[in-house]
């Protein structure tokens, strides 16, 4: 048993980060101090005004633990890195956890490249951005090999010179062919240096270039070229029309402002590169305290630039955060530069950032409606089903499908939603091994028997090992079992739980003759449910994605094989039969498509067995039919 009173005396007065834990162990927080011994005794005081969202958390502390460090410095770093690895409850966390893209050029290599990257390391290439939209990174790379014919091949130059032909980019003029030796190293590395002068903003040169190279094709009546030129003019032009002139001093920096309400915040931020506003992007904190807009503004500041590989130089800011002496310090560490954090006060800069707090608002306002019809299609839902089967609590749903063609190619598919939502990470695919033939029930019980044994037995290896649970891919077991179909489905997955001594409930996702859902099969009941509430509109998602993913994976299977397993399945078709048809014929969607005629002129073939290939294929067809319904 925890002794408070006794491990509140025990408290170090030095740095740390310590760990407030409920009675099943769970992280409810995470905090630093200068002082452990002061800061933690602080929660167990009475009557000092922290909040009721605090009280509430102080309420749940089963017990605590610290880790004390050499300085604030080292308590800050520590107290993000466990808040991006616990998301607990009661801290103030950054909902979006999104990498930025950047542009690579590999001026390391003898023959650069340009690539998309969504890391910035200390390597010798140059890194420009981040910028907010992958599409525009993607867009200004093949404009700029287009413009100057750079090679996009992962071959290592000028050791793999002249191995291999030159790829299709070569003869479509897209490359100049390094690989071959038919450009010198001083040539490509003069277009390498005109694709960095466009990538630090200098568009004048290379418009001037394209306009003079457009009008010269014109007078030479090589409309063609011409055209070509033309567009990648306008594409220019549009690039650098996007770039907005901020300031004149040519800067990078961040403008973070915020807006809140009741249950959460929004922080938008501008991303100012070179001078140039390069985009802007908001990002969501959950767990926010009232009236702490500056406390909001440190979490942000500290998770977002804990996690982005580019720190800019300066870091303009609505208000005034607690710790941003430390923070800076942290920052210039961070970047290897002086970092600064500034409150701007008048002039265009605090117009920027009111500005700033002004979309924050907008998004908010805006989302607002979404957000409350999102979490109606989601958590409602999901509150739905449980009332209507009568269970406390739903969080995680697991249903299973099986799929086959006359029982060929077995595959069971296992989909996972958590508070209505899918979650593709824990989806998992089923090769059947001990059922031959259509027996759905059968591969049901394997499918099941598997899933469940594994998450038993990587329980008990991560147990021995002293290791949580969630490490598991198969250890976190659903709530509610969802089967598509109604009681034999059920009854299987009841008797597969009961013979491993799990205790999971069970339901039927049961379908009406015209293959609609129309209720839910619970304890030997068949429940109605209301089909146009969010709960049913739930259950057929669930039972839609399962059923998909089945079918996705058992398609992938049989067109890898699909030569043997089409055509050696047709009785009456042997090795020199099913060479002869590949040899007439070139694919098997040829074979499908042919009559009974066009089959039986092939020598190696008679009627009959003309007949009986177009009989199974069409056969085959009805069944793809009938399982997509």
């Amino acid at each position: 048993m925890f002794n408070f009173e006794e491990e509140l005396k025990k408290l170090p007065k030095e740095p740390g980060v310590y760990i407030m834990r409920d009675d099943k162990d769970v992280i409810l927080y995470v905090g630093k101090a200068v002082n452990l011994h002061n800061r933690v005794r602080s929660y167990f005081r009475e009557n000092i005004g922290r909040g009721p969202m605090i009280d509430k958390m102080v309420s749940l502390i089963a017990r605590f633990e610290y880790i004390v460090t050499d300085s604030e410095l080292e308590a800050l770093v520590l107290e993000n890195n466990l808040i991006k690895e616990n998301s607990p409850k009661y801290n103030t966390l950054l909902k979006d956890d999104k990498t930025y893209p950047y542009i690579k050029v590999t001026v390391g290599e003898e023959y650069p490249r340009i690539l998309f990257s969504r890391t910035m390391k200390k390597d010798k290439s140059k890194y420009y951005g981040p910028y907010t939209s992958a599409a525009a990174v993607k867009d200004t790379i093949e404009l700029l090999n287009k413009l100057y014919h750079l090679r996009t091949c992962n071959r290592s130059l000028p050791r793999d010179m002249g191995l291999e032909r030159p790829c299709l980019n070569y003869h479509i003029k897209q490359c100049l062919a390094p690989c071959q030796g038919y450009v010198s190293r001083e040539q490509y590395r003069e277009q390498v240096d005109q694709a960095l002068e466009f990538l630090n903003g200098n568009y004048n040169l290379i418009l001037k270039d394209l306009e003079g190279k457009m009008k010269a094709a014109a007078e030479t009546l090589d409309f063609e070229a011409a055209a070509g030129y033309r567009d990648l003019y306008n594409s220019v032009k549009s690039v650098s029309q996007k770039q907005k002139i901020t300031d004149s001093v040519g800067e990078d920096k961040d403008v973070i402002a915020l807006y809140q309400d009741e249950r959460e915040a929004v922080v938008q931020v501008f991303f100012v590169r070179d001078g140039k506003l390069i985009g802007r992007e908001h990002y969501y904190m959950t767990h926010v305290s009232e009236d702490d807009k500056p406390g909001i503004l440190e979490n942000f500041v500290k998770q977002f630039y804990a996690g982005t590989p580019f720190i800019p130089r300066e870091l303009m800011l609505q208000y005034e955060i607690p710790d941003r002496e430390l923070i800076e310090k942290w920052l210039t560490g961070r970047k290897g530069a002086r970092v600064y954090l500034r409150v701007p006060k008048i002039g265009s800069k605090e117009k920027l950032v009111e500005l700033a707090a002004q979309n924050a608002k907008h998004i908010l306002e805006q989302d607002r409606e979404r957000l409350k019809r999102e979490e109606g299609r989601t958590v409602g839902a999901v509150k739905e089903i449980a009332a209507l089967l009568g269970l406390s609590r739903i969080e995680r749903m697991e249903a299973f499908d099986i799929s086959n063609i006359n029982g060929f190619e077995n595959v069971g598919s296992m989909i996972v939603f958590e508070k209505g939502k899918p979650k593709p990470s824990d989806y998992r695919k089923f090769r059947i091994k001990t059922v031959s033939g259509p027996d759905d029930y059968a591969c049901m019980r394997e499918v099941l028997t598997r899933r469940f044994r594994h998450g038993l037995e990587e329980s008990r290896e991560l147990a021995e090992k002293d290791l949580d649970r969630e490490y598991g891919s198969f250890t976190r077991f659903p709530d509610l079992l969802m089967m598509d179909g109604g009681r034999g489905q059920v009854n299987i997955a009841l008797s597969v739980l009961e013979e491993l001594h799990i205790s999971i409930p069970v339901c039927g996702m049961v379908k009406d003759d015209s293959h609609r859902t129309r209720g839910l099969y619970f304890n030997n009941v068949e429940l109605p449910i209301d089909t146009h509430s969010e709960g049913f509109k739930l259950i057929t998602r669930v039972q839609d994605e399962a059923h998909r993913f089945a079918i996705e994976y058992h398609r992938s299977l049989r067109s890898k094989a699909q030569v043997k397993s089409v055509l050696d399945d047709i009785p009456g078709v042997g090795p020199a039969r099913r060479k002869a048809l590949m040899r007439h014929f070139k694919s098997i969607d040829e074979i499908r498509a042919a009559s009974v005629e066009e089959l039986a002129a092939l020598p190696e073939l008679n009627r009959s067995a003309a007949e009986g290939i177009w009989k199974f294929f069409r056969d085959r067809e009805r069944e793809e039919k009938e399982q997509l319904k």
